[in-house]
This record gives structure tokens, sequence and C-alpha cells, in this order.
């Protein structure tokens, strides 16, 4: 199941026009609402919006049906710190019975038009036009079914739509932002101008060009941030991204003035530095990108627009764009499977492993860098390796995930 919602309402009469106030009037603070099938970053958006308490999202994000986790939104629509999330799981393990214990609650509301309100706002954000243009959407069986079309085609885009049913079963399998195969094949054969993969709960977004070559949240981030600089509007000419962001990223941003802050992956992470430091743009390779100008969380659909009509405001194509950027260093990630979820999140325990780590690190010197961490979502190990050789990134990625293997799995 994704997309479901379950947002605390509160009144919010100050933020409504007269006849949401009158629907919402007669709906107990106390009573959640249910708004379906729904991106997460909506979810976000309807809190802060509608003055709910909270959010709540049932979504396996973008992994398979079987990760099915929940995200917990505050009042003013960011996700809750790491220690409150903590704080509900260790409450709900220690009262097994919580789930099927009888109380006299339960009522909610359908409130699915509430939709509507998420797809204008992402609408009114960009001045752009897309008439002319054909974009295709990987919907990954998922969440951006109902938005990511109906929005596309309100900016006058010609939009050719594939994994176009929402399909629990299905979502993000073989599809979506993490498996790029059946969009860049779409982009092809449509002679489209580019294409978007969003994951299943369209938090996420990554492009492909006119080429049918994958552009990731580096060059998002990247292309994006150019515009808001030239508009004046990114402080300090700073964008925050994750350790996972690519070296020839931060080293092209930097020639041009910029300033690239790292922070744990994540998108809290992100975020937080971003509220931190007055940041406007920040986000990661992933395809999750912030952009507090318009959203206070990371947004696939608003995402996708504002770089479809960067690409249309500059006349060229997105290859060109690409092109013109920055040349990625050859990264190279892999994933591990360790079941035992302590050993997992004590992986750094382990001696031999730090003992490969620290190795591979001093062979690869300037040149590269190498990243090991627990997935946060998933029962894996992650070993990235970046260097300015594929030979040395694809040595050293092998030789970290033997360790890994031998040592942990």
């Amino acid at each position: 199941m994704t997309g479901a919602y379950y947002p605390v309402a509160g009144c919010g009469e100050n933020r409504m026009s007269g006849s949401e106030r009158e629907g919402w009037e007669a709906i107990p603070s106390s009573t959640p609402n249910n708004l379906g099938l729904c991106p997460t970053p909506g979810v976000a958006y309807l809190t802060a919006t509608t003055g709910a308490l909270s959010g709540v999202m049932i979504s396996a994000s973008h992994n398979p049906p079987e990760d099915n986790g929940i995200k917990f939104f505050g009042a003013d629509g960011s996700k809750l710190s790491q220690t409150l999330q903590d704080a509900i799981e260790a409450a709900l393990r220690g009262h097994p019975d919580i789930t099927t214990s009888h109380s006299p609650w339960g009522r909610h509301y359908h409130r699915p038009e509430l939709i509507d309100r998420y797809i204008e706002s992402l609408t009114t954000s960009s001045q752009g036009q897309l008439q002319g243009m054909r974009i295709v959407l990987d919907l990954a069986w998922g969440a951006a079914v109902p938005v990511a079309p109906v929005l596309f085609r309100a900016i006058g885009a010609e939009v050719i739509c594939i994994h176009d049913r929402a399909d629990g079963d299905r979502i993000n399998v073989n599809c979506g932002s993490t498996h790029l195969e059946a969009l860049q094949a779409a982009v092809k054969e449509y002679n489209a101008d580019l294409g978007f993969a969003f994951d299943g709960d369209a938090d996420r977004a990554i492009a492909v060009d006119n080429q049918g070559r994958p552009v990731n949240g580096d060059y998002i981030l990247y292309l994006w941030g150019q515009t808001l600089r030239q508009a004046q509007q990114l402080p300090a000419n700073t964008i925050v991204s994750t350790i996972m962001a690519n070296l020839g990223f931060q080293r092209a941003w930097e020639r041009q003035g910029g300033q690239l802050i790292r922070t744990p992956v994540g998108d809290r992470y992100v975020q937080a530095e971003m509220v931190k430091t007055g940041a406007m743009l920040g986000g990661e390779q992933s395809g999750h990108v912030l952009c507090r100008h318009y959203s206070v969380t990371g947004d696939g659909p608003l995402t996708a627009l504002h770089l479809a009509t960067l690409v249309a405001a500059s006349g060229v194509t997105l290859s060109e764009l690409v092109d013109r950027s920055f040349h990625t260093y050859p990264q190279l990630l892999r994933n591990v499977r360790v079941e035992d979820r302590q050993t997992r999140l004590n992986w750094q325990q382990c001696q031999p492993l730090q003992r490969a780590i620290d190795r591979a690190s001093q062979a690869l010197g300037d040149s590269g860098r190498v990243l090991v961490r627990a997935s946060g979502t998933e029962p894996v190990i992650r070993v990235m390796v970046e260097a300015d050789s594929p030979d040395l990134t694809s040595l050293w990625a092998e030789n970290l995930v033997l360790a890994v293997q031998q040592h942990l799995a």
C-alpha cells in the first residue's frame, strides 16, 4: 500500500477559503482525514497548509512493496526528528497489542479532493510553459499517477505515460527512479524532449535527456542552482547535498564560486542543514531535491516541472545543458545484503572491514574516495567507490564488497 494519508486535522480556518472552511468545520479536530493515493510531498504540503496537527504516509518509498514503512510529518510539513521517530517506534514495539486493541476511535474522512490543492500549488510555482515539448513520465505504478500527468498537461506539454496505474503489488518493481531502462527506451521510441521517472511515493525524480541518458540529482541541483543564482535567489551560492554527491559536481560548482555542503545520506539531514545555514536548494544524487522557495520537503513532481521549464527557457536540449555542465567521476555503488539488523547497524565495529576501507582510501588518495554505510531503508550495506579511473573504481569496489561479504554477511 502506498499513498495512504492520515493527517490529524486542525481547524486551520485562517488559511482556507469560505467554502473549504465550511467543510472542515464539521470535522472534529481529532479525526484523521484520508487522502488516499497521494505523493509524500502532497502529504507534507497539505499538513502544513490545512492546519493539521500531523501527517502520516504509508509507503515503501523507492523500495519494493515488501519494504513498506511509515513517514511522519509535523504540523509545519517537515519530517519529525530522528529522536522523536525512534521514541514512537520504541513505544509501538513496547505495546505489541496496540494494533488489535479496541477503542472508541477509528473514524476518518475521505478527502481525495484536497489533492487538487497540491496540484494547483505545483502549477503556480512555475512561470514557464511547456507547449511543444513531448515528455515521457514513468509513474512507477505509484503515487505520482493522479498528479504528474495532470500537472504537465496543465503546463502545456504533450505527455506520454508508462507504468501509469496505481498497483501496490508492482510499485517500484523494475520501473521508476531506480530502474530507468524502460524510460530510456520510451524517450527514444517517442522521440521525446526528455523524460522523468518518479519513485513509488513521488518524493524524488530522475530525468532522462533527449538522447536517453540518465540525469541524476547532482545535475539537477547544478542546473537549478545556476538558474536560482542568476535570479539572485541562492544565498551565498550554497547548495546542500550528501556524502554521495559526485566529486565532479562539487569541483565544477566550486569553480563557479559556489559552495557545496555535504551531509549524511537522508533528506532529513539535508533539510536540517538547509534550515541551519539558510540555504534554499539541496538534495541527493538519487533525485530527492528540496527547494525551500516552493516546498518544505523533497518533491518529485515539483523538481521535474522546474527542470522541464528550465530546459524550455534555455532554448537548447537537456543533453546540451548536461554536456556544458560538468563531467562526473566514475562512481560505483554496490549493495551487500546483511540480514542481521544489529550486525548491519554496528558494521563500523568490524575491524577487518575498517582495515579494508583504510587500504582503499590510502590507495586512491586525492583522486577518489570511499564510502561505506548501512542503508536506512533496506537490509543492506552500501559500498560506494569514486575515482578518476574506472579501473580503480571497479577494483576497490569489488575489494570492499568482498570484505563485507566475508566479515558481515
